[in-house]
Parts: structure tokens; sequence; C-alpha cells
């Protein structure tokens, strides 16, 4: 039996089941786990979605309204974690994953510690949402228009609009499967990466504005604080994008974005063409890809900033 008919199977066997993904959720957490919900339901089940934060922006997806905080289940049959590479990551919520019956990753992070009783990963999908159509299409679960968008969400996000190095020939042809479904790759596209907030726009002209080129124009580094935050009243996700000012200026092959928030400083890392951002985090503890990683930090930004660079300028060439 194939650990997709074995996953089939635990599914199955659930009366209580719960769909869990990483703190901070981008589009590809959220467009994944929302698939899978939507897909579940129409399987016949009836699922808990758990996510306490999620940027605003994923609210036009199916059943997003359905996004619980938290949950009264004390155990639940089975619980599903995407795109999550580590329970830690899981955060606050991973009781729910850890006290359920039977647990499935399903993953795309080369990083991933195969923290369930079944584990379903493969790191040359760009996006977690890919490995999601291929779930499904396995389990004869039709993919409607609902949650063909939530995939094409995930794929989208996670590519950075098919500009990362990841994509590979199989991507485009899942979104041209997608397309003849009558899912709407523009809409979806404007949707996720162009439309702003308008407090996004305003921190991104904060991070601008300070935008440092360090270690002979390689590495471009910037920040916000918890005040800038609360003088544009950002909301969950109105940071998003900003990673990536630094990282398409001519030259720069790390992009060194901190967030400063009650927990401690949140890191998002970048690169072009060689730097492995996912290792420059594991040493403090996060992780994610070789071109795009992140981690939560104690210390001022200052502090943060210098740690990070001091690791950076390891791998430089």
């Amino acid at each position: 039996m194939s650990t997709l008919d074995n996953m089939l199977e635990e599914i199955n066997k659930a009366n209580s089941i719960v769909i869990l993904t990483h703190e901070n959720p981008d589009g590809d957490a959220v467009g994944t786990a929302l698939a899978l919900y939507n897909a579940l339901k129409q399987y016949g089940k009836n699922p808990d979605i758990i996510i306490p934060e999620y940027p605003q922006i994923f609210a036009f997806l199916a059943n997003a309204q359905e996004i619980k905080k938290e949950s009264e289940v004390e155990k639940y049959d089975l619980a599903i974690s995407v795109d999550c590479s580590d329970i830690k990551r899981l955060n606050g919520f991973a009781k729910y994953f850890e006290d359920a019956k039977s647990k499935i990753v399903i993953d795309h992070h080369s990083t991933n510690t195969m923290f369930g009783d079944i584990n379903f990963v493969n790191p040359d999908a760009p996006a977690c949402a890919q490995i999601m159509l291929v779930i499904l299409e396995h389990f004869n679960i039709e993919v409607t228009q609902d949650i063909g968008t939530c995939i094409l969400t995930g794929i989208i996000t996670d590519t950075g609009g098919f500009k990362y190095q990841g994509v590979t020939p199989e991507t485009f042809e899942f979104v041209a499967w997608l397309l003849n479904r009558g899912i709407n790759v523009s809409k979806v596209y404007r949707k996720v990466l162009q439309i702003k907030t308008k407090p996004n726009f305003e921190l991104t002209r904060n991070a601008n504005n300070r935008l440092e080129f360090l270690e002979d124009g390689r590495v471009a580094y910037t920040y916000i604080t918890k005040k800038d935050e609360e003088e544009v009243h950002a909301q969950n996700g109105d940071h998003e994008g900003i990673v990536e000012i630094g990282r398409d200026v001519e030259n720069v092959e790390v992009s060194i974005f901190i967030r400063e928030t009650d927990e401690g400083c949140k890191v998002s890392m970048r690169s072009n063409e060689y730097v492995n951002v996912s290792d420059v985090c594991l040493m403090f503890g996060g992780g994610g890809h070789q071109r795009a990683a992140g981690v939560l930090m104690q210390g001022s930004i200052e502090q943060v900033k210098e740690k990070l660079l001091y690791q950076v300028r390891g791998q430089l060439k």
C-alpha cells in the first residue's frame, strides 16, 4: 500500500479531523490548508481548520470564514499538518497535532523533520499546494473552482508569480490543468501579488527609506518597528513582500528584513543565486528553503542584524 493509500485510509477511519499549518502563514500555507478543508468537506468529512492569524488578502478563498482561531475538541482522531517543516513551527497550536490519535504531514520543505506518523514530503515541489493537487487527484476528489483557486493561490505565492528557481515544467502543467477547469489565473495573481493594502504601502515606503546595502552591495537590509505598524494600523500580513525589495536590486545576493514584534524580531531572508538562507536561519532555530527562509530571534533589531550578517558573510563569494 502506498503512502497516499495509507493517508486515505486514515482519513476514512477518522471521525474528527483537524487541519493545521505553520505560524505566520503565507499564501501557500493558507491556500493548501483551505484546499484540503474544502476537499474533505466535499468528500463527506467535517474537518476543523485552525489558523490563529492569517493575512486578510486570502479572505476571498472559499470558506476562509470557517477558519478557527482555536478549538474546544480535546483530542482529534486525525491531525493533518500542511506546509510546515517542524512541529515547533506549529507554535501554540501544536497541541492539536501532538494529541491526535493519528498524524499526517504534507510538505515541501527540504528541512522537514518527518514529525508525522505518515509523511508525504516532496522538496522538489515549489509549493505545497502543488503536492495537494497530486493528492486530491489520487483520492479521486474533484478539484472544483473553489479548490482550484486555493491551490493556485499557493502555487502563485510560493513561486513569486512563477519567477523563483524552484519552478518546474510540471508547475506550468498543473497551472494549465487548472486553467482548463476555469480557474482565473490573472484574477488570483492580481489579488495575491499585485493589490496592496494601504498599511502595506506605508510600511513598504518606510522600509524603502531605510534600505541599506552592505558587504559591497551584496546584502540588502531593512526593517520596520512595532511603532511603524501601530501608526499605520497594520493588520496581520501587511508586512508581506517587503523582503523582496532588496532582493530585486542589481548585484544583491541576500535580502534581510527584520520586523519588530512583541515576541521578538521576526526575520525574513531571501537570496538570489548561491547563499542558502535556510542554513543561516537554522542556526538560530528557524528554517525554510534555500532561497527563502525565516526565524524568530530575541534581541534588539541592531543585535539581530549583526548576528545575521556575521553568518551571511561566511557564505558570500
